[in-house]
């Protein structure tokens, strides 16, 4: 099957921005003897790590505040600081690093040079979208395991109004300048905030903690935690959200900006770029991903076709996405149902991972629907560590035949297995600095190609669930055509609407929370499409040049171990991959 055209996959697979990697075997751990640069590599990231804890209130040292400071002043500071380091990054000869230190330095390059950007643009000054924000996150949904824990909990409650204050001083500023969330994204997103505020202390959310104390607690350590709590809740937490939720209403939403395209704000256009070149970690322009997405919709529009003859539908595929979005049979009649269904199909995932990986995590995940707060604006799931979401709200806009793609990529071998893989394979051996950094162009890429990967695996079984899996893979790809038509093509809110309601099966609720998300989230959307084309690219060409020596549980091991890492980075490793005849990782069997 045609993935897209040759000139695409040129303008996807260029690695100009990176050195070429090192041989497998000419690598420090090969021969003990480190190149002539590691050393000097090793001591900067190291220093970048001490500086990174310190910053978040992590390191030996305390800071002043117990949440870190988003003042400008401290922004600024912390991207000049940036700067240094990138300048001593670049007095490097990356000639001189082995393989594992040339990605090492791959990625610090990256993340030096988005703090850069992001302090060029004063982004601190949108500190919130229609999908993401800085207060939903702050109460914890279970107890801690210490006093100490409790105390460190209690001081952050404190340190809530200076905080918040901050972030409101920031918004209020870009609100002046035309640097905002544009106004049509916002209308009821400021509801998160009521549970916060309300005179029943023991139903807000900052009280879970209290509720859940360890029992090995003493009787006196309870009271004094429960009511400084409590004290806290009313006197700081309680006026900080009141105080913002105020600032929403009555300032901020009123005023926001009425465009909707990034480069309609100061320095747009160059706005628009930088968070392209962000999201994707590939130097393409909005014209070219706008090109590639309407490629790939032809192209899924002509397999959505095959299915709707198979199920005898006769009609457009507007037509055939309506009928599903309006039939009650696919629609879970409680939250349970849908859990249910989740959950069958990580156990069949289960039956068949083994197949296609070699090394396979010990660490289990848990499925966990989006907290009740968030689950109106949020999206239809997310994966993590610890767990994956799917989101129960409004179960008429959440259709049982997506889950199955939804949960391949969320929770396994999506997110949660990436999480769980890609923590255990690198363990210690990862550098500090690089255990929390995430690439969404690789990240999100990969999460897209296990909906694909699913196919091979069996896991959709009627032709709806296959619809559904091609529904999703379309919204990834109109994603490229409306992102760029919203931020470069004066696109409204109602095309792009149009656009992704005729070509998926989403339901309507979720089409324009979507909708909603890509214009005031500019460029995040691109990562999925194009970081799944490349794997796909990559893996076409790693089977087509290994031949009977391709194995593709190597290959995704490969994959996984490499971590988070941009994209460019990601293929320079699958032409080593190939170079080396299709090597597996060290210590996994794959008998």
């Amino acid at each position: 099957m045609r993935l897209f055209t040759a000139s695409l996959a040129a303008a996807l697979l260029s690695t100009s921005a990176f050195p070429a990697l090192a041989k497998e075997g000419d690598d420090a751990a090969s021969d003990g003897v480190l190149y002539s640069s590691d050393t000097e590599l090793i001591g900067l990231y190291e220093e970048y790590s001490k500086w990174q804890m310190h910053e978040s209130g992590q390191g030996e040292e305390p800071l002043e505040t117990a949440i870190p400071s988003v003042a400008p002043e401290a922004n600024l500071r912390r991207a000049a600081d940036a700067q240094v380091f990138l300048g001593r990054l670049d007095a490097i000869d990356g000639q001189a690093l082995s393989q594992t230190e040339r990605v090492n330095a791959a990625v610090l390059r990256s993340v030096l040079t988005e703090q850069i950007q992001n302090a060029r643009f004063r982004e601190w000054e949108m500190p919130f979208d229609s999908d993401t924000n800085f207060w939903s996150y702050l109460a914890p949904t279970s107890g801690f395991r210490t006093v100490e824990d409790y105390d460190e909990y209690i001081a952050l409650m404190r340190d809530l109004p200076r905080y918040f204050a901050e972030h409101t001083a920031n918004a209020r500023t870009g609100l002046a300048r035309g640097f905002s969330v544009p106004k049509v994204t916002l209308s009821g997103r400021d509801a998160s905030l009521e549970a916060y505020i309300g005179d029943d202390i023991e139903a807000n959310p900052f009280w879970t903690a209290f509720e859940q104390m360890p029992a090995h607690f003493t009787e006196a350590e309870q009271t004094r935690l429960q009511n400084e709590g409590r004290h806290t809740i009313m006197r700081s937490v309680r006026p900080a959200f009141t105080d913002l939720l105020s600032f929403l209403r009555d300032e901020y939403i009123p005023n926001s900006r009425t465009t909707l395209a990034a480069e309609a704000m100061p320095e747009g256009p160059a706005y628009y770029a930088q968070q392209i070149r962000q999201y994707t970690t590939l130097d393409l322009t909005a014209d070219q991903i706008h090109l590639i997405g309407l490629d790939e919709v032809a192209r899924i529009e002509a397999a959505m076709r095959e299915i709707m003859a198979e199920v005898g539908f006769d009609g457009t595929i507007a037509q055939f996405n309506e009928k599903l979005r309006t039939d009650p049979e696919f629609i879970a009649k409680t939250p349970d149902e849908l859990m249910g269904v989740s959950a069958y199909v990580a156990k069949r995932v289960d039956g068949a991972i083994g197949d296609y990986f070699g090394f396979l995590p010990r660490h289990r995940f848990s499925i966990r629907p989006v907290a009740p707060d968030i689950a109106p604006f949020y999206t239809a799931g997310r994966g993590g560590y610890e767990y994956c979401q799917m989101n129960t709200y409004d179960l008429p806009s959440r259709p049982l035949y997506n889950i199955p793609a939804l949960t391949l990529h969320e929770c396994a071998p999506g997110h949660s297995f990436q999480a769980a893989f890609q923590r255990e394979q690198g363990g210690e051996d990862t550098p500090e600095f690089r255990r929390r950094i995430y690439f969404s162009g690789m990240g999100e890429g990969w999460g897209l190609y296990t909906e694909f990967l699913g196919e091979e695996m069996g896991i959709y079984r009627t032709p709806y669930e296959k619809f559904g899996r091609l529904s999703y893979e379309m919204w990834r790809a109109a994603r490229l055509v409306i992102d760029t038509g919203i931020h470069s093509k004066d696109w409204t809110r109602d095309l792009a609407i149009t656009y992704l309601a005729d070509r998926t099966a989403l339901s309507r609720h979720e089409v324009g929370t979507e909708i909603d998300r890509y214009i005031s989230w500019p460029g995040q959307a691109l990562a999925y499409k194009l970081g799944e084309m490349q794997i796909r690219l990559l893996r076409t060409k790693a089977e087509t040049e290994l031949g009977d020596d391709f194995d593709i549980r190597k290959f995704h091991d490969i994959i996984l171990a490499l971590g988070s890492v941009p994209l460019p980075v990601l293929e320079q490793r699958i032409e080593d991959f190939i170079a080396d005849g299709g090597q597996g990782l060290a210590g996994v069997s794959y008998d």
